[in-house]
């Protein structure tokens, strides 16, 4: 088969319209199809913009440390350098209070392995214009209970930061930084309750995210999406999710979550290879 038919096979399955998608009494139907992130072959972290409506911030997960902005519909914004920092593994993008604004914390928490000693985590304060750079803020932090691989990074509106392990590398579990953070130290997490998932399998964390009203946290798996109530999740109650299948997305691979306004959920996805755009999709989700 010719490698432009190819190309346009996988561009029109990717793109196509995507499926409602519903279960478990949680809703969530998407508004359009998934766009294109050229920028973004290695999507991996995204948040919703605090300062201007409908942008978000995403980042690969290697290269350069910049993130990139985009508006809802996919269309690039602009691109903030994080000076002072370093890519060993960005794997997350989370968004809280910061001063009298808002900050980006970028989580270099990947570890596929479990060998790291140390994860990092970046703050810089999110830009009213989306471009430029801005020197970062460095913590880090380790887990009381060895090294774990993980890609969800979660900032609560009270500016509780959370990390939620991947399950690769052991149980999927949740751990809380220190309510104060420190810089020039190493920092020790606190662990949330027991388990989510014991044995992960399929199921895998790629990332989390705090709604900003603070009354949900979701998780995601390349393939699906779970509502939890904050305050029951903050207190190690991970009984009462509400599960959501993305598979009618038809997401390349899917990747990262943020919570927009309103009940605005955005999803984004790995291209699925070196050269194949990132995606972006939005959908409309009653937890």
């Amino acid at each position: 088969m010719p490698v432009v038919v190819m190309v346009l096979i996988w561009v029109l399955s990717v793109f196509a319209v995507a499926e409602p998608v519903v279960a478990q009494g949680a809703a969530c139907r998407p508004e359009g199809r998934l766009m294109p992130l050229a920028e973004l072959p290695e999507a991996s972290g995204m948040v919703a913009s605090r300062t201007t409506k409908g942008r978000v911030w995403l980042h690969n997960d290697s290269g350069a440390p910049v993130l990139f902005a985009f508006d809802q519909d996919g269309k690039s914004a602009g691109r903030l350098t994080v000076t002072g920092a370093r890519v060993e593994d960005w794997e997350a993008l989370a968004i809280g209070p910061c001063g009298s604004g808002s900050c980006l914390f970028v989580g270099d928490i990947g570890d596929n392995e479990a060998t790291r000693k140390q994860i990092t985590i970046y703050r810089v304060p999110e830009p009213a214009d989306a471009g430029g750079s801005a020197r970062a803020e460095i913590f880090t932090a380790a887990y009381p209970d060895g090294a774990h691989d993980a890609e969800a990074l979660m900032v609560a509106p009270d500016g509780t930061i959370v990390i939620v392990t991947k399950g690769d590398t052991g149980p999927v579990a949740a751990y809380r930084f220190p309510k104060s953070l420190q810089a020039n130290t190493t920092m020790r997490l606190e662990k949330i309750g027991g388990a989510l998932v014991t044995k992960a399998g399929n199921d895998k964390i790629t990332d989390g995210a705090f709604s900003s009203d603070g009354q949900w946290v979701a998780l995601r798996t390349k393939t699906a999406l779970t509502f939890y109530r904050a305050a029951e999740f903050l207190k190690g109650d991970f009984s009462r999710g509400r599960r959501v299948d993305l598979t009618g997305l038809r997401e390349p691979q899917g990747e990262a979550i943020a919570f927009g306004t309103g009940d605005r959920v955005f999803v984004a996805g790995e291209g699925g290879g070196k050269k194949q755009p990132g995606t972006l999709g939005l959908l409309s989700c009653q937890p």
